[in-house]
């Protein structure tokens, strides 16, 4: 999909149902999946074919071990390729590739294969087939396909999901009866993996979740700024509860103060919104988290835009796709839309779970390179989760030796990953969750420069100005319902 042919109106469209302030996406059963992607499946392929077996980049991302393992994978993987967030499936996907492709120092799959289909893929001696499946982000559906997947196509484990309804449905419905191991992604919901609802031996994640972003933007603000007073607003659905919950928890550890905090129905327009932001003030409050999907972003961001506030706006970097409407909203907004006018905005800066600008090492500049070669964009908030999933399935069975389901489970639990996107060893999978744990950055806002290729957004992360720790980002066994170890 071309990002420069979306609609307005399927632009707008897609982010209220996804787009968030706070500010990566959310929709989906729960409202809590954090999935805001972008497809970037345009572009030259830079393959001559789909297993991938010709124009090597010239990556080295083999394991060190068992290179003569043989044998057939094959991989389910379920993503949204034609529904309103077709988006997600295609970021979703690409990033998959991606990380099969630098396990087998090659070019990934091409871009027509950013779509349901049936593909194959050689790593090394071991030959992966690839059933991938539209979900069209509905939660039944993604049952559906995940049961026939494994009752008719034998698949020996699952990807994928977009919205957490449609994971916790595949899990509850299908990972529970056929024993099959899932990696859910970027589907986002803290819970999945940190309740005991859907917390299972056979479920992994690598994506980070929103609990992550919230974590990361509560250590920096606490840490790093002078704000003593903060308001938490979140929408009134689990999405928002998850933001507003984790940033309080983090916050108030740390000794800041919660001035303010509400539960804001969706369809509150910016009138109303400029009253509850007057009583936030009002309270002492310094800065001001808003934990809202695009469907509650309209009024809340043009009230605190238009308002001459004191307090500093915070929370997480989204994709182009949303980072595309809000930067062109600023442009409508700010008399002059510069780096320093946003600086002086007060808007920013957020958390990035990843962007490609945010890491450099080798893997992640080799990754760069070949993603924006092949899908004709550079790799975005969710292709580094999707990425490292990819390298761990390979890398668990290099290391145990086996082409096999168990081999995954057996090796991924509790694994450090070797080859990621934020540097090597950069994921581990806690063994109390399989929730794999990641650093996050903390980047300001900026005006996308004219020179930088492949990204059609108006606004971009800037250069890290902090990195928060895995450790300090992740919910600690003693704080989840969820204890596999």
């Amino acid at each position: 999909m071309d990002f420069d042919k979306l609609s307005r109106r399927r632009v707008l469209g897609a982010l209220g149902a996804s787009g968030t302030i706070a500010l990566a996406g959310c929709s989906g059963g729960d409202g809590d999946d954090g999935s805001d992607g972008e497809d970037g499946s345009d572009g030259s392929d830079g393959s001559d074919g789909e297993d991938g077996s010709d124009g090597s980049d010239g990556s080295d991302g083999g394991d060190s071990t068992n290179q003569d393992l043989s044998g057939t994978l094959r991989i389910g993987v379920l993503q949204d390729f034609s529904g309103q967030l077709a988006v997600y499936g295609a970021q979703g996907s690409a990033g998959f590739y991606s990380g099969l492709a630098h396990k087998a120092g090659n070019d990934p799959l091409p871009a027509d294969a950013i779509d349901e289909g049936d593909y194959s893929y050689a790593v090394n001696d071991i030959d992966i087939e690839i059933r991938a499946r539209d979900t069209q982000f509905a939660p039944t559906q993604a049952q559906t396909l995940a049961s026939e997947l494994v009752t008719q196509d034998d698949v020996d484990m699952l990807y994928g999901v977009g919205n957490s309804g449609g994971a916790i449905s595949v899990i509850n419905g299908v990972v529970d009866q056929a024993e099959v191991p899932f990696i859910a992604g970027p589907a986002a919901s803290a819970e999945i993996t940190a309740g005991e609802g859907t917390c299972r031996d056979l479920v992994f994640r690598a994506n980070e979740n929103t609990a992550m972003d919230a974590r990361s933007g509560g250590v920096y603000i606490a840490d790093q700024t002078d704000v003593d007073q903060i308001a938490l607003f979140g929408a009134d659905d689990a999405f928002g509860q998850s933001v507003v919950n984790n940033y309080r928890t983090v916050l108030e550890n740390r000794g800041v103060t919660i001035a303010d905090e509400r539960a804001v129905p969706e369809d509150l327009d910016q009138p109303e919104w400029v009253g509850l932001l007057d009583e936030a003030e009002s309270a002492g409050a310094e800065g001001i988290v808003g934990g809202f999907t695009a469907a509650g972003l309209s009024g809340f961001f043009s009230a605190f835009l238009d308002g001459d506030y004191d307090f500093q706006l915070f929370g997480g970097f989204a994709s182009r796709l949303t980072l595309g409407v809000v930067g062109n909203a600023l442009q409508s907004t700010l008399d002059d839309f510069s780096n320093e006018a946003l600086q002086a905005a007060d808007f920013g800066p957020f958390t990035t779970r990843y962007h490609w600008n945010q890491y450099d090492n080798p893997i992640n500049d080799q990754f760069v390179e070949s993603h924006a070669g092949t899908y004709g964009v550079v790799p975005d908030l969710f292709t580094s989760g999707a990425f490292t999933a990819a390298s761990a399935v390979v890398q668990a069975m290099n290391e145990q030796g086996e082409v096999s389901a168990d081999a995954i489970v057996e090796g991924m639990s509790g694994m450090t990953v070797t080859d990621t996107p934020k540097g090597e060893n950069g994921y581990t999978f806690q063994e109390y969750n399989n929730q794999a744990r990641s650093e996050m950055t903390v980047a300001p806002v900026t005006v996308t420069p004219d020179s930088q290729e492949n990204w059609p957004a108006a606004i971009m992360p800037g250069d890290p100005i902090e990195r928060v720790s895995a450790d300090e980002v992740t919910i600690p066994a003693s704080e989840m319902s969820c204890d596999l170890s």
